[in-house]
């Protein structure tokens, strides 16, 4: 991987080496870490700053309505991610621990297993969206003028459903094949791509919130046309050489692959779909608040999802490492990457986070043409309480990569359950239902990353984690 004087890439490294100097991380550590975990950091920023863009351009150009329009047909889109996440998850497990263990043969199987069930999953999921939009977003709106906007986005964006999946299986092949570098040109690529034909689609033709969801359809295309150049050619252009090859043209199915697949991405696409599910009762509950409750909540989880990038970056190279260690049949150097990643991941969010509060308003003033919208302080609120409660997120994300590396997917799906289900959504209804207000959405946030962070850090420190390991590897290993 090249090394690029990126200042995210140089911030990450700083923080780790002053971790490496408290005696809380190793240096080697820290750096490999960061040279896995940066790309992918980069990625999410690139990727969440298109859905914010998306969010501020349909709102300038078109209004509040297409805000909560867009807001609330995100969770439908985020069944992609759900689906192609699951599948890709189980890729990087078997990914990682083949590359460890220079079984390469398996390796492709692997991946075009993954393909063949990204496409059978996701196509039913693009012909239903594409046919119900506004029935859809019927079931969670009242007001006319956001189901017409989140219906017509829904339509068109649902045919790149599939493509976004395909590509989350490619990142991840290469992530861990140890090169997070080359997924992030593609991917970072596709997101800037993806702006710059939402400004002309938006605003140069005036297409509202269709031009939105044809630029994300496009850009997917296009990413995945890269993704299937560089893995079947061994590179693409500008994205230089990729570290494994796969053969189109050999077998898509093998049993033990395919269940292994579905084995271990079934738990991750739950957990992934624990709140893109619970999107779909809070976004009803929400509604009982109004449309500048629902628009503020739509401008603070886009925000959220910016500050939320660390996780991806750190949550894969753990993944990545611990995976290839445990191909190897190193546990005890897979469970040190694990505790380092977590302390790791933690201290680069409460520096994020505490930029982000400290800039909160003319943050948030970027999403609306009128800063003196009512939207716009309930939305400031929300967002400073959001940077105290995604800390969390850096040790629950920490958490469960080794958990995904090792094939222990169950237990942080089942912690993202009950901090969504048991706690988040229960306390957003008091605060629409009773004088406890906008304090539910407050205490919401706070559920929604501390109880998976006690949760999935317990199973961590069990250990279980290697033992499972133990039955995907691709030959019998001796632990440590």
């Amino acid at each position: 991987m090249p090394s690029i004087p990126n200042p995210i890439r140089i911030g990450i490294l700083a923080i780790g080496l002053a971790l490496a100097r408290a005696g809380l991380v190793s240096e080697d550590r820290a750096r490999r870490t960061t040279d896995l975990a940066w790309p992918r950091i980069v990625t999410g920023i690139a990727r969440m700053s298109k859905n914010a863009v998306d969010v501020a351009m349909v709102g300038i150009a078109v209004g509040s309505a297409a805000i909560a329009g867009v807001g609330i047909a995100g969770p439908f889109w985020g069944l992609a991610f759900a689906v192609g996440g699951g599948v890709a998850g189980g890729t990087i497990a078997l990914v990682s621990q083949r590359y460890g263990a220079g079984a390469y043969g398996d390796l492709g199987l692997a991946v075009r297993s993954s393909v063949l069930l990204v496409v059978v999953a996701s196509v039913p999921i693009t012909a239903g969206f594409s046919r119900f939009g506004p029935e859809l977003i019927g079931l969670l709106s009242s007001d006319p003028e956001v189901i017409a906007a989140g219906g017509t986005y829904l339509r068109v964006v649902a045919f790149g459903i599939p493509f976004a999946g395909l590509n989350l299986v490619a990142s991840r092949t290469l992530v861990g094949c140890d090169d997070a570098y080359t997924a992030m040109v593609l991917r970072a690529g596709g997101a800037a791509l993806n702006v710059a034909l939402n400004a002309v689609l938006i605003f140069g033709l005036e297409m509202g919130v269709v031009g939105a969801a044809l630029g994300t359809v496009l850009s997917n295309v296009g990413v995945t046309a890269a993704f299937a150049v560089g893995l079947t050619a061994g590179r693409f252009p500008g994205a230089g050489a990729f570290p494994v090859t796969i053969d189109p043209t050999g077998p898509y199915v093998e049993p033990g692959t395919v269940t292994d697949l579905v084995t271990i991405g079934l738990p991750i696409m739950g957990r992934n779909l624990v709140w893109t599910v619970a999107e779909f009762p809070m976004f009803a509950i929400l509604d009982l608040f109004g449309r500048d409750v629902v628009s503020a909540f739509v401008i603070a989880r886009r925000i959220w999802g910016l500050m939320n990038t660390p996780g991806w970056g750190f949550g894969l190279a753990s993944s990545s490492l611990v995976g290839q260690e445990l191909g190897v049949g190193s546990e005890t150097t897979a469970e040190a990457y694990g505790r380092e990643i977590i302390r790791f991941s933690v201290a680069v969010y409460a520096v994020s986070a505490a930029l982000v509060f400290a800039f909160a308003d003319p943050i948030v003033t970027l999403f609306v043409d009128d800063p003196s919208a009512p939207a716009v302080p309930i939305a400031i609120d929300l967002v400073r309480v959001a940077c105290l409660a995604i800390v969390f997120q850096g040790v629950s994300g920490g958490s469960s990569g080794p958990l995904n590396a090792a094939g222990d997917t169950r237990w942080p799906f089942m912690s993202q359950a009950i901090g969504a289900f048991g706690a988040s959504i229960p306390l957003v209804y008091l605060g629409a239902t009773t004088p406890l207000g906008i304090y539910g959405l407050y205490l919401a946030f706070f559920a929604e990353t501390s109880i998976p962070a006690a949760l999935n850090y317990y199973r961590f420190r069990t250990g279980i984690w290697k033992r499972v390991s133990r039955g995907y590897r691709p030959e019998p290993a001796v632990s440590e």
